[in-house]
């Protein structure tokens, strides 16, 4: 979830001027603990215990930090998925040195973790499967399997297999949902029962892409411009409407960084999205959910987690203003006037 484009100081400020105007009043919560470094947070509960995995590399040299909460505010390390980068993704993509995106779902009795792999800037990328009966570590039954590969692309592909987000719609059929940079936004059917991509229905679908200024820059030398700049998907379904979360920008720059949330909806899981002004996702429309404040800078690479009784969650990454370092953020959703609202810490 490397994002690569710079938004103009002018564009920024319109987004955070429509964020506000529409804000509502969300509980933020104030975490402690570890909580730093947590980059695309994923959120999934076991039992009593909240779980949130990250991208990337651990202290120990495995990948993908596990980190529990029994409050939702005091937070510690529990563990790893994996000891290290599987064997075949170490020979299908040599350069690879972390493991990106997780998204951690309950599916037919078992913990579903869809995760990518990838080099910084390019879309010789894959997403991977991984599953668990348990999320507690200290369960006989906990134990990571790798299900190797769901889905990839090559340079020639006009998408981006990374920032995977699984998601069952009402109809209860199964959608990987992915991408970044390039064409946008994508989305495969999944096979129900193994998680893998379905046989039956190969197109691929597309949800939302970034539209190109008048005045883009040309892109850097191996990069996608940064216009296209446009991942880290996440689908929820409430109130009718499937809603599409996305980060826009850049990610990862310390006080550099520019991510943002922004939002579209949509009657069917593949499209169209739009966002509230009716414009179409597809041609670069989306309505600004979280932006910078004075303390806290990017915040995006999100997922959600849905209550039963409307206390939903959304889990997301954002710099601190004064020294650059990510820490973890976690905000209720307010979901008044049938669009999500949601907040920083301040």
């Amino acid at each position: 979830m490397f994002a690569h484009w710079k938004a103009s100081l002018g564009f920024a400020v319109l987004l955070m001027i429509a964020g506000g105007a529409s804000a509502q009043s969300p509980h933020v919560y104030t975490l402690s603990g570890d909580v730093a470094f947590t980059h695309d947070p994923s959120i999934a509960k076991d039992g009593k215990t909240w779980y949130v995995f990250a991208t990337g590399k651990t202290p120990e040299g495995g990948q993908f930090a596990i980190r529990c909460s029994d409050d939702l505010e005091h937070w510690k390390r529990c563990g790893q998925v994996f000891n290290a980068i599987p064997d075949w993704i170490q020979k299908r993509s040599p350069g690879t040195k972390d493991l990106w995106a997780p998204d951690v779902s309950y599916e037919n009795h078992e913990y579903r973790m869809y995760y990518a792999y990838s080099l910084f800037g390019k879309n010789t990328s894959g997403i991977a499967l991984a599953v668990n009966k348990t999320l507690d570590p200290t369960s006989p039954d906990f134990k990571w399997v790798d299900k190797g590969l769901v889905l990839e692309s090559k340079a020639e592909d006009n998408f981006n297999a990374i920032d995977p987000n699984f998601i069952r719609d009402h109809k209860g059929q199964d959608w990987l949902a992915f991408g970044s940079f390039w064409d946008g936004i994508k989305m495969r059917h999944l096979d129900k029962s193994t998680g893998l991509l379905s046989t039956t229905d190969t197109t691929l679908y597309s949800l939302a892409r970034r539209a190109q200024p008048p005045d883009a820059a040309p892109a850097p030398p191996g990069l996608p411009p940064n216009w296209e700049a446009i991942e880290a998907p996440f689908i929820v379904f409430h109130g009718g409407y499937y809603y599409l979360f996305t980060s826009w920008d850049l990610c990862c720059r310390g006080l550099k960084s520019t991510y943002k949330t922004v939002i579209g909806r949509a009657k069917a899981v593949t499209g169209p999205y739009v966002d509230e002004t009716g414009k179409p996702l597809l041609e670069g429309g989306g309505t600004p959910l979280l932006v910078a404040n004075s303390r806290w800078l990017g915040p995006g690479g999100e997922s959600i987690w849905m209550g039963p009784k409307d206390e939903d969650l959304i889990v997301f990454h954002a710099y601190d203003a004064k020294t650059g370092r990510p820490s973890m953020q976690l905000s209720t959703i307010d979901w008044t006037g049938g669009w999500p609202h949601a907040g920083l810490e301040p």
